[in-house]
């Protein structure tokens, strides 16, 4: 595969328009000893875990790829992450895993699947509220990973326990533990030059063993020809990098919920101090403060033994004599080089972007690289010369379903904008908008690149698991239709998020009470039927032109009718057929076709109808209707 102007095409010449999933949501978690996030016993014993197993175990993998392949994902978004490669230590990678790769990987590619590496974080790590990095990292750095919770540093399932409060993890962005790792590992070099881990600026450290650890990666995968290429990391984000005055309220929160830190207020917590902060609630109009809370009242510190506090020996503040005060409110704000404001995404991301990119390519010089920049940040700017065969690879959610976990058609809040949405084709527009606009940065800001939506999906347990009681998932095939037209109607790559293998009603995706997994165990009716277990399929699995001879012009399908319209330009220098792809399920009895010239044949068990143009026209339509059970 490789990237061609705005499309992503086969080396013969055929344009791809890519659907799949990622693959999986409990990846974020060690297989053994289970690290679902509802469990807590072994937390803090980081170095004797193993992902092996994640997504599935190699034994379960004929099944979940037969129906991957049956619900047309023939692209994945395939998730690492750093702790599972390098968690014993840095520089000990776990080779029994990087072999498991190479067998599950190899495995998707007798399904005629192809992947792409997605190196996956949340909120840097499992002791920050999330999951990616190592908890040496931490560690290396001086911060107790048993002392994160009682200073306020970070809100994790495995401390808090049941019931975890409804997403409020990404408010760990705001939290020391997260914050404070994200800014040593962008942007160390200028905000905590005193930094160092072995001798080594804390910058340079931790990237180079990240980057290192995906490399190794890469050096296993490199002649697998399913491999496209690289994520460069998930939804990084600033944080402080860029804060003005660090005694008031972060500028770039992605979420205000629950406990709310002011940088300062973080800083002296994890100093030891008692703190009074805030609490916040998210409402219909926004977040407001609905009451105030003790922080820390025991005056523990975060600090290791023999270890400084970063922010206190890089200048940052002080509490001398126990007076709080700032020495620097604005730290964080300018470049050290040059003194100018410092842009989290021109001066921080990018850099480290380049540099992975040049690790992953001198190992698999024919890579593509996926980047993605900040969520709710500024647009990266990209041009060729900057690097060739990129994708942009950003996320969209509808922020209201997947915040409120209640699905309503007549209303919406924009994504990108915050405003508000009323009536169902309003809300149906806005979608088709807000992914345009995703569309339109990689034309306007990136040189005119390829775009593939990394995420998006739906919470399946909406309205307190009501569909887990009634079998009735009508609203989330409502939702998720939506979404797909949205997709069809911009001719977007995408891949939801997720598909989980070990997905239950219960306990959803094994992570912090998220449960978006399109499969569940619990959903699995019939053994022997590759569809049961499937949530939403009705709307997810629809035709798609996988293969297209020339350029695709109109993309189209009525989940009611199941009338799937196709439109295209044919290129005259290509002259192998048109394939898309027709599932059963939405075509038992087989399917009827129009098309506006030249042949067809269909292949009903592969699934695949292949189309033959002529040269008689410019534009050719393909039409699919099923065949009645009369025919």
């Amino acid at each position: 595969m490789r990237v061609d102007g705005t499309w992503l095409k086969d080396a013969d010449g055929r344009t791809r328009i890519l659907r799949g999933a990622n693959l999986g949501g409990s990846t974020k978690v060690p297989f053994t000893p289970d690290g679902a996030t509802y469990r807590s016993e072994g937390f803090y014993d980081h170095c004797n875990v193993s992902f092996v197993g994640r997504p599935f175990p190699l034994v379960d993998a004929d099944e979940h790829f037969t129906r991957l392949r049956a619900w047309g994902m023939n692209f994945l978004r395939f998730l690492v992450t750093w702790e599972a490669i390098e968690h014993a230590g840095p520089g000990i990678y776990d080779t029994v895993y990087l072999d498991y790769l190479v067998a599950i990987i190899t495995k998707a590619g007798e399904y005629g699947i192809e992947v792409f590496i997605d190196p996956h974080q949340d909120v840097w790590s499992r002791w920050t509220g999330g999951d990616g990095a190592p908890g040496w990292t931490l560690e290396a750095v001086g911060i107790d990973l048993t002392k994160l919770h009682e200073t306020g540093a970070a809100i994790s399932h495995q401390t808090h326990g049941d019931p975890f409060p409804r997403m409020i993890w990404p408010t760990n962005y705001g939290r020391f533990g997260a914050a404070t790792m994200f800014t040593l590992f962008f942007a160390g070099n200028d905000f905590a030059p005193e930094t160092r881990i072995d001798g080594i600026p804390v910058q340079e450290y931790l990237q180079n063993h990240y980057i290192e650890s995906i490399r190794q990666v890469a050096l296993r995968l490199k002649d697998l020809p399913n491999v496209v290429g690289y994520d460069s990391l998930n939804e990084p984000v600033a944080q402080w990098i860029g804060q003005k005055d660090i005694s008031t309220l972060s500028e770039r929160a992605l979420l205000i919920s629950g406990l709310t830190f002011t940088p300062l207020q973080a800083m002296a917590a994890a100093a030891g101090h008692t703190v009074e902060v805030p609490v916040y609630e998210m409402g219909m109009g926004g977040a407001k403060v609905v009451g105030q809370a003790t922080v820390n009242p025991d005056g523990v510190r975060l600090w290791r033994g023999g270890f400084p506090d970063v922010w206190q020996q890089n200048g940052v503040w002080s509490d001398e004599d126990g007076e709080i005060r700032t020495l620097t409110s604005d730290h964080f704000s300018r470049t050290r080089e040059g003194d100018r404001p410092a842009e989290f995404v021109r001066d921080y991301l990018k850099p480290f972007i380049l540099r992975f990119n040049d690790a992953i390519r001198s190992v698999d010089p024919d890579a593509i690289l996926f980047i993605e920049h900040s969520p709710g940040g500024g647009h990266i700017e990209w041009s060729e010369t900057d690097a060739p065969q990129v994708v942009n690879a950003g996320h969209w959610y509808d922020g209201k379903t997947l915040i409120s976990k209640h699905f309503d058609p007549e209303t919406a809040t924009d994504f990108s904008t915050g405003q508000p949405i009323r009536g169902a084709e309003s809300v149906a527009k806005s979608f088709e908008q807000q992914l345009a606009a995703i569309k339109n940065e990689s034309i306007e800001y990136m040189g005119g690149i390829p775009t593939l939506i990394g995420e998006f999906g739906i919470p399946f347990d909406l309205d307190d698991k009501q569909a887990y009681k009634d079998g009735n998932f009508s609203l989330h095939v409502q939702a998720l239709d939506m979404y797909y037209d949205a997709m069809d109607a911009n001719l977007l790559n995408c891949t939801i998020w997720n598909y989980t293998a070990d997905n239950t009603n219960a306990r959803g995706d094994m992570w912090n009470d998220e449960d978006l997994s399109i499969f569940s165990v619990d959903q699995l009716d019939d053994p022997d039927n590759i569809h049961s277990g499937g949530r939403g399929i009705e709307a997810i699995v629809r035709p798609n032109a996988q293969r297209t001879a020339g350029e695709p012009l109109r993309q189209s399908y009525d989940v009611a009718t199941h009338t799937y319209e196709f439109e295209y330009r044919h290129d005259p220098a290509i002259t192998l057929p048109t394939e898309i792809f027709v599932p059963d399920i939405q075509y038992p009895r087989g399917a009827l076709v129009e098309v506006s010239d030249g042949t067809y044949t269909f292949d009903h068990e592969k699934m695949i109808l292949t189309y033959q143009h002529t040269d008689t026209q410019p534009t050719h339509t393909i039409k699919i209707t099923p065949r009645p059970t009369s025919a």
